[in-house]
Order: C-alpha cells, then sequence, then structure tokens
C-alpha cells in the first residue's frame, strides 16, 4: 500500500483501477501539440501506452490521517454502478473496498469524505449498493462538497439535465444527502482541524475544491481534477476535454502549481499514473516536475 509522510500526517493511496484511458491524447487534452507531447514522454514514463495511443491514468482515493482523524479525499467510481455512456466507469467489480481495508480502514472508520467536485469518477464509493438499495459506504462519515457544484449537479435545481448525469447524482450524491451526512461548502475556504484546508478551485467545474495540508514546513495540496495528467505542469493550458469553465480552469491550474512549487508543497493527483505523487518546481516561465515515491510500498 502507497503512503507518503507529509509532516505529522500520514497519507495512502487507496486503488480502485489504473489503464488507459479511451481517448487519444489530441482528444482529451485540448490544444495538445503531438511533438510536444511526445517530447515530453521521457519525462512522464507510466503515462501513455503507445500500443493504444491513449493516456494511462489512475482512479484511486487519498487517504489522509491527521490529529486522530481519517479523511477521505475523493471515492472514485464505485461498483455497480450503471455508466453505459463512459465504458470506464460502467458495471465495475473492483477490490477498492479490500484495497481500503488492506490499508487498515474500515468503511465505519472514515470521518469525513471530501468530493472534489460530483463528477461519476469522484462520487461512486459515496454509496454501495446493500439489499438493491444505495446507502452511505462510510455509515460514519460526513460527507463535504460544494454547494455550487450541486447546484450544477442536482436534477432538482438543474432543469433540464442529461439524464446519465443525473442518474450519477441520484446512486451517489442524493442517498448521503437523505441520510443527513452531506455538508454543501459555500464558496470560500474552510478550515478541517488544525492542518487542512479546503479551498475553492473552479474551472474544471464551477464549485470545484483542493484541499491544502500545511504542517509548518511540510505540505501537500489534493488537486482532484485541476491536473489530470502529468503533461498539464508543463503546459497548464492544455484543459482536459471536460473542464466546464476553461478560461478559469487555466488559471486555477496555474495558481496550484505556483504554490506547490513555491511553498513547496507535494502535489497529490487523483488521476496521476505510477509514482502518483509529484514535487512541483519552476523552470524558465514555467512549471516542470519531479516524481516521489511512497516511502512505504
Amino acid at each position: 500500500m502507497n503512503s507518503w509522510q507529509v509532516g505529522s500526517a500520514r497519507v495512502t493511496r487507496i486503488e480502485e483501477q489504473v489503464g488507459v484511458g479511451g481517448f487519444p491524447p489530441e482528444k482529451f487534452l485540448v490544444g495538445l501539440d503531438r511533438a510536444t507531447f511526445m517530447e515530453l514522454l521521457p519525462r512522464m514514463p507510466n503515462h501513455y501506452s503507445v500500443e493504444h495511443d491513449r493516456l494511462v491514468s489512475s482512479m484511486h482515493s487519498w487517504i489522509i490521517r491527521t490529529g486522530g482523524k481519517i479523511v477521505l479525499v475523493d471515492a472514485c467510481c464505485g461498483n455497480h454502478k450503471d455508466r453505459p455512456w463512459m465504458p470506464r466507469f460502467h458495471q465495475l467489480d473492483t477490490p477498492y473496498m479490500q484495497n481500503l481495508e488492506a490499508a487498515g480502514v474500515k468503511p465505519e472508520d472514515v470521518d469525513i469524505v471530501l468530493c472534489t467536485h460530483l463528477h461519476a469518477d469522484h462520487v461512486g464509493w459515496n454509496t454501495r449498493l446493500e439489499n438493491g438499495k444505495w446507502v452511505p459506504t462510510f455509515p460514519n462519515a460526513k460527507y463535504l462538497f460544494s454547494d455550487r457544484d450541486d447546484a450544477r449537479w442536482n436534477p432538482r435545481r438543474m432543469q433540464g439535465m442529461d439524464p446519465n448525469r443525473a442518474a450519477v447524482y441520484e446512486d451517489s450524491v442524493l442517498p448521503v444527502v437523505r441520510a443527513g451526512q452531506a455538508q454543501m461548502l459555500e464558496h470560500r475556504s474552510h478550515t478541517l482541524g488544525d492542518l487542512l484546508t479546503i479551498e475553492p478551485s473552479p474551472g474544471h467545474t464551477p464549485g470545484h475544491v483542493v484541499l491544502k495540508l500545511v504542517d509548518d514546513k511540510a505540505r501537500a495540496l489534493f488537486c482532484g481534477d485541476v491536473l489530470h495528467h502529468a503533461t498539464q505542469v508543463y503546459h497548464p493550458e492544455w484543459n482536459s476535454a471536460f473542464c466546464e469553465v476553461p478560461e478559469e480552469a487555466v488559471k486555477t491550474r496555474r495558481e496550484v502549481l505556483a504554490w506547490c512549487a513555491d511553498s513547496p508543497a507535494l502535489l497529490f493527483p487523483t488521476h496521476f499514473a505510477a509514482p502518483y505523487v509529484a514535487a512541483i518546481r519552476r523552470e524558465g516561465a514555467g512549471f516542470a516536475l519531479d516524481f516521489v515515491a511512497a516511502d512505504s510500498p
């Protein structure tokens, strides 16, 4: 189980799946230049499949142990979810829960679940199927997510929503709300204990948030989908095709990279392939990365 120490906090990666995506690089990253991309590949091994001509990405959660609490960041795709519009998310049967327990965490141990946004691959394990009904996976947790994202994806607040998108909310968010476990966040900073701060990071979605961990000089940032792929460190102007507010997404991405480079802080993305975590530094007028291996396998 891959873990990293950040000050007094312990961060562990909980894998759901790693593999090739459904789009060639130019289709997934808007504005990508193939020649530039190929030149960068030696800096990011494991992030592209030549055989498939597809980006390689991971679906994983982060478990943060700090102050006697357990925080889970982003809940992947989930098992048994009906996602016919996205084969990689559809009717999965992964060992995610076994991986969680292998990390020493039972569902009832989780105190907080933070959804950086409400896309299907970040909310799936919010719920699990029990006797034919979707119920919260983490029965003692408070689930945190942005009110702006709720307004965007809640079919009761957004009329005329795509039925597929509405279904994600119905099976992976609404059961948490009905159970009284949801806390919707206003568009501002929120502290979680002494070390963690949730901050707005709009662009990929209107209400996207990031999580900062600051323990004296030890720092980390959990970026959700502010960055999808390592090549965006070098070219933050390359948005994913799923960024809803493109200009704001680029601005937020540059701000996140600058904070990580200048703090300095480790970057904990949700979709980077192995070795998953990166130290960001300035290189010329832009940024570069150095991957940081886990300190326990």
